[in-house]
């Protein structure tokens, strides 16, 4: 099953937020709470809160972030 090309926008800063907010939110849980029995919990608490955040933040910077780039590039 393929999704039709006018949802690309849409998929790029879901599946982009997804993976940002599963990575820093996991390297953050490292940093200040370690590698312990918890670690999967706290990870996963601090994806939760953070995916929300992320997947709109994507959808209103991405065409910024482009137009920056578009600009910097000849």
């Amino acid at each position: 099953m393929k999704i039709p090309k006018k949802y690309t926008g849409l998929l790029f800063a879901f599946v982009m937020s997804l993976l940002m907010a599963c990575l820093m939110s996991g390297v953050l849980t490292a940093v200040f709470a370690g590698f312990n029995n918890q670690f999967f919990a706290h990870w996963f608490n601090g994806f939760v809160h953070a995916w929300p955040i992320a997947f709109p933040a994507i959808l209103v910077i991405a065409p910024l972030v482009r137009k920056i780039v578009d600009a910097l590039i000849e």
